[in-house]
């Protein structure tokens, strides 16, 4: 592949909260939650009319997930055990909306990686597992925030949402519609969290990721990966889901209601998964002429420790180590689609000229998205 028909990713950002919120911590207002809720209606649960709110320990959890911590884009209001939820300001209609102001700050550092400014994006995606508000789109408030011309929308795929969009981007730039695409992940999973969940209390953090994808022969960044080739499969699942939106307006029910937030049922999702997405890999690295053991790294989706450890076997025949496919959830937690960008961001540096290494998010949908790359 010369540089003149290549397309490539040139530039990653990331950006990181500040606020971290532990396990621990986590606990300790779920218990509280849990002894209050409990005696409060022990007359209904001794009746078995209702179930008592269980509770949970930071050894539960890092022991299910691998995940030690999470960053929040802010923490105030989480900890409070009549509210459990954080408690973000609501900005003006002439102000940056704060998804917008997370994806510009992932942004910023993405383009200065590729080398590149405004006038050398053609297009904006923004794409994540929830939107702040349905329009206008984030994607064209960034646009007009970093002062790009030309055009910007939001998009929607879950877990999936970022390797989905890089593959939008790089059939853009492939047809020659656009010269350089700006794919931006601001996830701000935080409000859509039960926090008085113990099965899913703990799973998300909040990030925001970005890359830069463009033709071959324009890149002049200092790690620049050809992208050989893309792969997307899609299988309907109920058991990843999120009932919110603007129809729940309308319904009798609680709009805000734990089946309006998110929920999953965790076994099947491992048990159903785990074999798609190591079959969708291996496809992968087979459709670009590679073998399995070429692959110098593997960015994987960072949902479950566990669900990344049998993939890996599956395909290594071995757990793969932190240098084969590095692990970030146990800091960053679940970070939706953003996970396996955060990844790349962290370890892609080190890999030599020729390196292959792949890019994968799965998640609800199901949805997996994959990317085969080789550093230039």
């Amino acid at each position: 592949m010369s540089a003149n028909d290549s397309v490539v990713i040139s530039g990653a950002g990331l950006w990181t909260p500040e606020h971290v919120l532990t396990n621990t911590e986590l606990v300790q207002v779920l218990n509280e939650y849990a002894d209050k809720f409990n005696e409060e209606h022990a007359s209904e649960i001794e009746a078995g009319t209702l179930e008592p709110v269980a509770k949970s320990d930071p050894d539960f959890i890092t022991k299910a997930s691998g995940i030690r911590q999470r960053f929040v884009y802010v923490k105030d209001g989480i900890m409070e055990v009549d509210r459990m939820r954080p408690r973000i300001s609501e900005r003006g209609d002439d102000e940056l909306s704060h998804q917008a102001e997370m994806a510009v700050a992932a942004a910023r550092k993405a383009l200065a990686a590729a080398n590149k400014n405004a006038a050398d994006i053609d297009a904006v995606i923004v794409s994540c597992a929830y939107t702040q508000r349905s329009y206008p789109a984030i994607a064209i408030e960034v646009q007009a925030e970093l002062g790009i011309e030309g055009f910007g929308f939001d998009m929607l795929v879950a877990c999936s949402a970022a390797t989905f969009a890089l593959h939008r981007a790089y059939e853009m730039v492939k047809a020659g519609t656009a010269r350089a695409v700006l794919v931006i992940n601001p996830e701000l999973t935080s409000p859509q969290v039960n926090y008085r969940d113990r099965d899913s209390h703990f799973i998300f953090g909040d990030v925001a990721t970005a890359m830069v994808v463009e033709r071959g022969e324009t890149a002049d960044a200092d790690h620049v990966y050809d992208i050989l080739g893309i792969k997307a499969k899609t299988v309907y699942s109920n058991n990843i889901r999120s009932n919110f939106g603007y129809v729940s307006r309308a319904f009798e029910s609680d709009p805000f209601g734990p089946d309006k937030l998110f929920h999953q049922e965790g076994r099947k999702v491992f048990k159903e998964v785990c074999p798609m997405a190591a079959d969708h890999l291996a496809a992968q690295i087979e459709a670009v002429g590679a073998d399995i053991s070429q692959v110098r790294r593997w960015w994987l989706h960072q949902a479950n420790i566990n669900m990344n450890q049998l993939i890996t076997k599956r395909l290594l025949g071995h757990v793969g180590t932190q240098d084969e496919a590095p692990i970030v959830l146990d800091e960053y937690a679940n970070t939706a689609s953003a996970g396996s960008i955060i990844a790349f961001n962290l370890h892609h540096q080190d890999l030599k000229s020729g390196d292959l290494g792949v890019i994968c998010s799965f998640g609800a949908g199901y949805s997996i998205g994959s990317l085969a790359l080789r550093k230039r």
